[in-house]
């Protein structure tokens, strides 16, 4: 393979590198360099601000969501100027993080099923950042079971009735609108019941209650739907063919958080390069080398399978199962790679204010959201069943309520 830039990659490259020389807000770029999975902070600045300006000047200039087509907001680039972009952007690419559902998972939802006239007028302000997006799919009692999912849509005039609860919904304290699944036939099999809709997050009868983490954040959210009115226009795809409406979200969804995650080896790697242990520098030790030996061969696997996956993009395939792998091994291994970073600190590792920590307490902010990245867009569990049924073609799992009406699955305490 020959990873070197064409001429006209060459040449993009050097466009790209040029403007955001030119443009970048650059008084943050030491903060947003240190910064790390688990606390993206600014001082005396608002994140969500800093992002949302961030994002409308890369808009206003032809360089937001590049892989969308123009009249949506993008830029009809090819995915290998997408890959050269984030490479360019560097650690500016942090402030993209509160659009990466609405530009990764949503977007192209709306792109596959909402009408024309919706595209245009829902898909240029996502882009541009001034409009943000969530994904409302899991519920208290499905787990990461989707089609388990208890939130009612019933048909009232031309529109519907929505009651219900949301749970884990990253940023819906800070969205505009949302993509919302709900349950609009409880008498059929439980995946052919749903229908898929988009909502105003202002809308009455919508409710939001941040989730406190243990890293003191907030990113997930219980979002209650009482009486919630939605227009059928807002409805995506047909009436309780939502499964398949999800399943775009879905994989769209698994290949962003696989390809986006900073697995946190380059930290890692520099971390180790300073830390004096007690016979000298972490990096000189044999055993601290094979551990990031290991780790270098797994971040370069991730690298190349989501240049793979963008690659099926480019011509026109809908993301695959296997973009499961990225998630599963991005997941896992930012959370290993914490838990070593703190073993190598001793007991310093206990600390976690910036002030007094080693490598200002990064690592333990951390390992604090990496249970989080493990259970957001699927676990563990539905990632290694994904990939060895639909990628490696091994039997599934035994499912006996694969075909019963969803109201006469048993539930506890019924």
């Amino acid at each position: 393979m020959n990873f070197d830039d064409t001429p006209q990659e060459a040449a993009f490259r050097a466009e790209a590198k040029a403007w955001i020389a030119a443009n970048a807000p650059k008084q943050y770029e030491e903060e947003l360099k240190k910064s790390s999975l688990g606390r993206t902070e600014l001082k005396g600045a608002n994140l969500l601000e800093v992002a949302k300006a961030w994002q409308k000047r890369k808009a206003d200039a032809g360089w937001a969501c590049l892989h969308w087509p123009r009249e949506y907001g993008g830029r009809g680039a090819t995915p290998i100027e997408r890959v050269i972009w984030q490479q360019e952007e560097g650690a500016f690419s942090k402030l993209s993080y509160v659009f990466i559902i609405g530009h990764g998972m949503c977007g192209p939802t709306m792109m596959a099923f909402a009408g024309d006239d919706q595209k245009r007028k829902y898909l240029p302000p996502l882009a541009s950042g001034e409009k943000i997006w969530c994904q409302l799919f899991s519920e208290p009692a499905g787990g990461s079971d989707v089609a388990g999912l208890r939130t009612r849509a019933q048909k009232s005039g031309d529109g519907w009735i929505i009651n219900g609860q949301k749970i884990w919904t990253s940023g819906a304290h800070y969205s505009d609108y949302g993509i919302l699944l709900t349950r609009t036939d409880p008498e059929a099999p439980k995946h052919k019941g749903l229908t898929m809709f988009f909502l105003d997050m202002k809308s009455k009868g919508v409710e939001i209650k941040p989730i406190k983490q243990a890293n003191g954040q907030s990113d997930f959210n219980e979002v209650y739907f009482t009486d919630v009115r939605i227009p059928d226009a807002q409805r995506l795809g047909a009436v309780n063919d939502g499964w398949n409406v999800s399943l775009t979200t879905l994989m769209n969804e698994r290949m962003s958080i696989g390809a986006g995650v900073a697995t946190g080896f380059p930290e890692l790697f520099e971390f180790c390069s300073n830390l004096m242990l007690e016979d000298g520098l972490a990096i000189d030790d044999r055993n601290v080398r094979s551990k990031l030996a290991q780790w270098a061969v797994r971040a370069s696997g991730l690298k190349y399978t989501s240049m793979r996956a963008i690659s099926a993009l480019s011509k026109g395939e809908r993301p695959g199962p296997e973009n499961s792998i990225g998630k599963l091994v991005a997941g896992s291994m930012i959370q290993d790679i914490a838990a070593y970073a703190m073993d190598l600190q001793g007991a310093a590792g206990v600390l976690s204010g910036p002030g007094d920590a080693e490598a200002a307490g990064k690592f333990q902010a951390m390992l604090l959201r990496a249970p989080g990245t493990r259970v957001e867009g699927g676990t563990d569990e539905i990632m290694r069943n994904i990939i060895a049924e639909r990628v490696l073609g091994l039997p599934g799992d035994i499912r006996v309520d694969k075909d019963v009406p969803f109201n006469k699955i048993p539930t506890k305490g019924r």
